[in-house]
């Protein structure tokens, strides 16, 4: 009776210790770290984007495909080139020693901040205006580059600024600060929206809109493209671009302001400045 007694207890005791140890295998696989990375549910950084890309071997980075000077995609080679795609080159660099350990993920105004919160991409460098509202999603580098809102508009149309702007119809890109900022500046005047700048142009060329509003800088991209159209208006904006993180990647946020410090401590910031823009860049 007393040996069956001791077999009950020890099956009880072998039960509870089984339960137990699954129960901690269960914990343990619940806390087990996400992949290098990887997005929380909110969108922010459960492991820095710097180890993703050491532990993968490349950095995957947003870029836009379709923006002239900046990131834009070359018919002819297939490659993806400009201001952007060089600082990407040089973030790359920095993280994996080899500039060419890249994958160029195509972005545009409206799908940037959803494919970075989805952990598709590492960061974002594609012409990003850094404002309040975004900082709420996603965090920003230092300044890279210097932009203002312009006005592009056929050589021989009327319009000489914002002020002319009454009852006509202006083109942004869906996503962009441009829209917003327009509405607010110019609110007699009809704007309508395409999904990325090249439905852009190319609605302002087939005479779908009177003038086509973004920063003064992808403007010139496209008046090198087609001299038929010219930039008015001035500068009416401040927009200071930044490359954007996922919410508390603090180590990639670190990374990338020292990138940034180190090209223009060397002078490289200024050669791929002077390279795509055909002049130094303006000091404050």
């Amino acid at each position: 009776m007393v040996k069956q007694k001791i077999s009950i207890l020890s099956l009880i005791f072998m039960l509870v210790m089984s339960v137990m140890l699954a129960a901690c295998g269960g914990k343990q696989e619940a806390g087990k770290p996400a992949d290098a990375g990887s997005a929380a549910s909110d969108g922010s950084a459960e492991k820095s984007a710097v180890a993703a890309a050491k532990e993968r071997g490349k950095l995957i980075v947003g870029v836009k495909y379709d923006t002239n000077l900046f990131g834009k995609k070359d018919p002819v080679d297939g490659q993806v080139k400009g201001f952007d795609i060089d600082i990407a080159k040089a973030l790359a660099k920095k993280i994996t020693g080899d500039e060419t350990k890249i994958e160029l993920k195509e972005v545009t105004s409206k799908t940037r901040i959803p494919m970075l919160k989805n952990g598709d991409i590492d960061a974002i460098i594609a012409t990003m205006t850094i404002t309040e509202e975004r900082k709420k999603t996603v965090d920003f580098s230092d300044v890279y580059f210097e932009a203002g809102q312009s006005l592009l508009v056929p050589k021989n149309s009327p319009i000489t600024g914002i002020q002319d702007l009454n009852g006509k119809t202006v083109i942004a890109v869906k996503g962009s600060t441009s829209a917003k900022n327009i509405r607010q500046k110019a609110p007699q005047a009809k704007v309508a929206e395409y999904e990325n700048y090249a439905e852009a142009f190319t609605a302002l060329k087939s005479k779908k809109g009177d003038a086509l509003t973004t920063d003064n800088s992808i403007l010139l991209g496209m008046q090198k493209e087609d001299p038929n159209f010219k930039l008015v208006g001035g500068l009416f904006t401040d927009e200071p671009y930044g490359i954007a993180v996922r919410k508390g990647d603090t180590e990639m946020l670190k990374t990338i302001n020292e990138m940034l410090a180190e090209l223009k401590s060397s002078g490289e910031y200024d050669k791929i400045y002077e390279k795509w823009f055909g002049e130094k860049p303006q000091k404050k």
